[in-house]
């Protein structure tokens, strides 16, 4: 008989997610009725033009902030404030520069109590998986700025959270540098099997990662569509310059043009 592959289960809800800051001028909404499913071990990738409210919606999922309406399930339990079960990558690396790649590695699984000797062959493990095997002992401003990011990733990775929240991690980085942490990306989340949530403004970047993309619209930041990107696994950056590539980076910019009432056919 065929094998019948059953999906994945849900590792993150979101229902009708809105967000409104009340300011003494007035409100300035940011976010309105954004709801979607995130299954365990995908990299799931929201994209959309800048203020559209994608930092605070990861800001929310990470417990910083409170949605003005719906609600977010992580493994079927609300969201009521940060967590364990959530590491954080931010666009710098935010490193400890007074602690060794290890001790910056090993920083959260100390703030949970337990033994170093539970944790500190799995953040050396981690650390090998990042690539920086050998550099244990050494100090950020020791480090470029490709490899701080990778001790920033190895950090997260630490906690063993359940997803993965990444808000623009390589924003910072050179054209070169960016792209060869994307591809490092791709290896470690395929070996570990970790859920993802990760933001970016970058379309290409989107769609090399994404196994689903949401598109969000111009502010208040609405869900225009979810976009599965079908492309084969393990990818390359030569993908990039597939016709297949292109008409997904298209889709996208199309649908970000749409929001904002421009040409939408990128060849015009």
């Amino acid at each position: 008989m065929p094998e019948i592959r059953t999906a994945a289960p849900i590792k993150l809800s979101v229902s009708g997610v809105g967000k409104t800051f009340h300011r003494r001028d007035g409100s300035l909404a940011v976010l309105e009725d954004i709801s979607f499913e995130v299954r365990a071990g995908e990299f799931f990738v929201i994209v959309g033009p800048s203020g559209c409210g994608k930092t605070t919606f990861l800001r929310i999922v990470q417990g910083l902030d409170r949605p003005s309406t719906g609600t977010i399930l992580l493994s079927d339990k609300p969201l009521t404030g940060p967590g364990p079960d959530r590491g954080f990558v931010f666009q710098h690396d935010s490193l400890f520069p007074w602690r060794t790649v290890l001790q910056n590695v090993t920083f959260g699984p100390e703030l949970k109590r337990k033994p170093r000797s539970e944790f500190e062959p799995y953040a050396r493990d981690i650390i090998s998986l990042v690539g920086l095997k050998g550099f244990e002992g050494h100090y950020p401003h020791e480090l470029s700025g490709g490899m701080r990011q990778r001790v920033n990733l190895a950090r997260a990775f630490a906690v063993d959270p359940d997803i993965l929240l990444m808000d623009e991690p390589f924003a910072s980085l050179d054209a070169l540098t960016r792209e060869a942490m994307q591809q490092e990306l791709i290896r470690i989340v395929a070996e570990t099997g970790k859920t993802v949530l990760f933001i970016t403004h970058q379309i290409d970047e989107a769609v090399l990662l994404a196994d689903r993309i949401a598109v969000l619209s111009a502010r208040p930041g609405r869900l225009m569509r979810t976009i599965d990107v079908d492309l084969p696994h393990p990818r390359s950056l030569g993908i990039k310059r597939t016709p297949r590539f292109q008409g997904f980076v298209e889709e996208v910019w199309n649908l970000i043009a749409e929001s904002h009432g421009l040409e939408q056919d990128m060849q015009n």
